[in-house]
């Protein structure tokens, strides 16, 4: 029997509320408050610090971020591309002190997993029973030479956290000469959304068909394909946009003169008009300094994953990009490994076992014009065998893109915006 793609969401959907369902009950810790700390209000952080106190209301939750307001990176292409506003993508974090959370306006210096006390930049040490980290991840520039000078000269930005970033990205392709050349560099993986540079090229192609239709872009990619629903991206590009889009794998980009404007890959130099190199990334300098960034490459952190707590400092979890995993780095993964991890603590914190075997679901989507998408919609189930989590059968992307997908995707977003902030 075969499912269509709805059925298959609800059906996923269903399979992790269960997997979490016994703690509907909101089961009264043992401790007399237990106080859990999180770091970062984005898709894992909010979304921990929320659930946490929807399962357990007598768990104390302090959640520590320095912006006012939370920017989504999902959607932010579509403001490069010219068919969103950037306003649309910031939301109030105003719900989430309704949930019972302490919301602290500053930024984390660092972290004594001894004394579990959290330091912040004002002066503060806020101590924890539990420390959650969802810091997001920060790139590695000095892995492109010249990539800092270039910034500082506002020649070249990744934009790959939503931001000013985004928009400057934005009016540099509006500066353009129409024919000239666009040059996206992408890193191999791991890394934050893979699908994100191949969407960006969708967007970009979409505004230069209808402002610049001399123009061209160049994918110098790390990867060796187009390694996320990589069919239907190909067979967007054919239809909407022939020969604009000038994809070239296995090209990992190592430098960049923002003088001359050519950047130089491990085979070639390209001379382009407006550059986006996202360089490799790893998790944020917060993680190395508290002693949970531990893999052999000194870029990700190890966790145990039935619980999220780091393999090498106890009490401390680490959920979203910084997570070293097979999963993807999505908003999507970030948000339901944010209500596993709350779900483990909370059992922690009762003496109880974690769910041994989660199950993740994982669904995005990518525009490949200001009407269409393409989804991909996949589960993955942990098996305490192989220590990682698999693929199950059902599910996986769509080969072709389509209106019906646009609008699933603009749901999609107003529905993780709203679990994530209340």
């Amino acid at each position: 029997m075969s499912l269509n793609r709805r059925d298959f969401l609800k059906s996923s959907a269903a399979t992790f509320a269960a997997s979490i369902a016994p703690l509907a009950a909101h089961a009264k810790t043992t401790k007399a408050q237990p106080h859990v700390v999180v770091v970062g209000a984005g898709f894992g952080g909010a979304t921990c610090a929320k659930y946490l106190r929807m399962w357990d209301p007598n768990i104390k939750v302090t959640l520590i971020e320095p912006n006012d307001k939370f920017t989504s990176c999902p959607m932010s292409n579509w403001v490069i591309g010219g068919f969103q506003t950037f306003d649309a993508l910031v939301k109030s974090y105003d719900n989430l002190p309704k949930y019972g959370i302490k919301m602290v306006k500053d930024w984390v210096t660092g972290v004594d997993g001894e004394k579990r006390l959290v330091m912040t930049k004002s002066g503060k040490k806020i101590a924890y029973d539990r420390l959650v980290l969802a810091p997001g991840m920060e790139w590695a520039t000095e892995s492109v030479q010249g990539w800092d000078e270039a910034y500082a000269a506002k020649k070249v930005v990744h934009s790959f956290r939503a931001g000013p970033d985004t928009l400057l990205l934005r009016k540099q392709l509006e500066a353009m000469p129409d024919g000239g050349v666009f040059l996206i560099a992408s890193p191999p993986p791991p890394g934050r959304c893979v699908s994100g540079p191949y969407e960006r090229a969708s967007v970009a192609a979409h505004y230069f068909k209808q402002h610049k239709p001399k123009s061209k872009i160049i994918m110098l990619d790390g990867h060796f394909d187009v390694v996320s629903k990589g069919p239907m991206f190909k067979a967007a590009w054919k239809e909407l946009y022939p020969g604009m889009i000038d994809h070239r794998p296995n090209n990992m980009v190592t430098a960049f003169n923002h003088k001359t404007m050519v950047v130089s890959s491990e085979f070639e130099d390209v001379k382009a008009d407006v550059v986006n190199i996202i360089p490799w990334q790893r998790a944020p300098k917060l993680c190395k300094d508290a002693g949970v960034r531990n893999d052999a490459l000194d870029r990700w952190c190890g966790i145990d994953n039935i619980t999220y707590e780091s393999t090498s400092v106890p009490n401390i979890h680490i959920v979203g990009d910084p997570v070293l995993s097979n999963m993807p780095k999505s908003a999507h993964v970030s948000n339901n490994q944010a209500k596993i991890c709350a779900a483990a603590i909370i059992d922690l914190f009762n003496g109880r076992q974690p769910e041994p075997v989660p199950v993740i679901g994982s669904t995005s989507y990518s525009v490949t014009s200001d009407k269409t998408s393409g989804a991909i919609a996949v589960v993955m189930r942990y098996s305490p065998e192989k220590k990682v989590y698999e693929r199950q059968p059902t599910g996986g992307a769509n080969p072709l893109h389509s209106e019906l997908d646009f609008a699933y995707g603009q749901s999609w977003h107003d529905n993780i915006w709203a679990d994530t902030l209340g």
